[in-house]
């Protein structure tokens, strides 16, 4: 007969392995990016594994998705199964539960595409070296601003990867009514872009709602060229603000109670473009929450830093954060008095995959 003094210390010892093995679990989601760069990928391989590592510790649909992933291959030349990217997707049954890899080859492909919410596990996947194009040239005038993306996913588990997203209509010119142009709406939850190329002026991207990652992006705009109500990490993207000598603003947020959960974060990102009067972000709404660490920034970036649109009863309620960035246009010495220089504390929540929960659904870009 075991003793109860063995009985409480093998119970003990299963409580501290059941403890560790969750810790081991949860420990993507705890470990903080890297300040050194250089490190930041050799992080994220180890923290975000190929699929066979972790299917323990991703969301049980996902797992089943991948394993039963399909490929479609679109060539505008006719050499695939689909001459458009709106073709092949109308293929994708509704309530689709697999994985399904658009591979699509190069040139310029003219549509305005939406994936609906129906149709979920879908990946687009370009090459590297000669990325496939998906560019219209939607306005809000013609479609309102957040309809007018050359890309609408409002599907969950939606992935992108060496795909350039283009938003070909013209430069607003103040003059013009409803000439915002939006090239990529994100609406589904846990959608990954990798190695992305986002090219548009004003309302570049609505990064709309629920949990994302851009990594090794570039995202080009002039006004509010990051904006919606997301929950989103930008981990070593170039932000490139094509400025001049009128103001130019990059992150819009729509967070506008304390209990919403909405935030931006902004990691290793490198600040770059014309014009030195760009602002990191407005309070478009009372409540934003925004934050850049680590990041390189060039003198694009106004000495301000934030601004708050002109609502001084915001400033109490702004949170508008920064955490050791480089850079000319880093300098905090003359930034809007509402900036949060962030403790290495406050920062924490802001660099690590926690922030979008990435332990649950994020995989490895996938390859070519």
């Amino acid at each position: 007969m075991i003793s109860k003094t063995r009985t409480s210390i093998i119970n003990v010892v299963i409580i501290i392995a059941i403890l560790y093995k969750a810790n081991i679990v949860l420990s993507d989601d705890n470990s903080l990016i890297p300040a050194d760069r250089s490190q930041v990928d050799s992080w994220f391989n180890k923290n975000v594994g190929p699929l066979k590592q972790r299917k323990s510790t991703l969301e049980p649909a996902l797992v089943d998705a991948e394993a039963g992933a399909k490929v479609i291959k679109v060539m505008k030349d006719g050499s695939g199964q689909f001459k458009t990217i709106t073709d092949a997707i109308n293929s994708i049954p509704t309530g689709n539960n697999k994985r399904v890899i658009l591979k699509i080859g190069p040139g310029n492909y003219k549509e305005k595409i939406t994936i609906d919410r129906s149709k979920p596990f879908i990946t687009l996947l370009g090459t590297p070296k000669n990325m496939p194009n998906l560019t219209f040239d939607g306005t809000a005038k013609q479609y309102g601003t957040v309809d007018s993306a050359t890309l609408i996913v409002k599907s969950d588990y939606f992935v992108a990867a060496n795909i350039a997203i283009s938003n070909s209509a013209a430069r607003p010119d103040g003059k013009r009514s409803g000439a915002q142009a939006v090239a990529l709406r994100i609406s589904g939850d846990k959608a990954a872009f990798y190695n992305c190329q986002i090219y548009g002026f004003q309302d570049t991207v609505c990064d709309d709602r629920h949990n994302h990652l851009f990594k090794d992006c570039l995202i080009q705009g002039t006004i509010d060229y990051i904006f919606g109500s997301g929950k989103s990490l930008y981990l070593k993207t170039e932000l490139r603000t094509l400025g001049t000598k009128d103001v130019t603003v990059i992150v819009a947020q729509a967070r506008k109670s304390a209990s919403e959960d909405y935030i931006y974060s902004f990691v290793h990102c490198d600040l770059t473009g014309t014009g030195t009067r760009t602002f990191l972000g407005r309070a478009w709404m009372s409540r934003p929450k925004v934050a850049f660490a680590y990041s390189s920034m060039s003198n694009v970036i106004d000495p301000e830093g934030w601004s708050n649109n002109m609502h001084s009863e915001y400033d109490k309620t702004i949170f508008f954060g920064e955490y050791k960035n480089t850079g000319p246009g880093a300098a905090t010495k003359k930034r809007a008095k509402f900036t949060k220089l962030l403790s290495d504390a406050e920062a924490k929540p802001f660099i690590t995959l926690g922030i979008i929960q990435g332990s649950k659904w994020l995989l490895p870009p996938p390859n070519f």
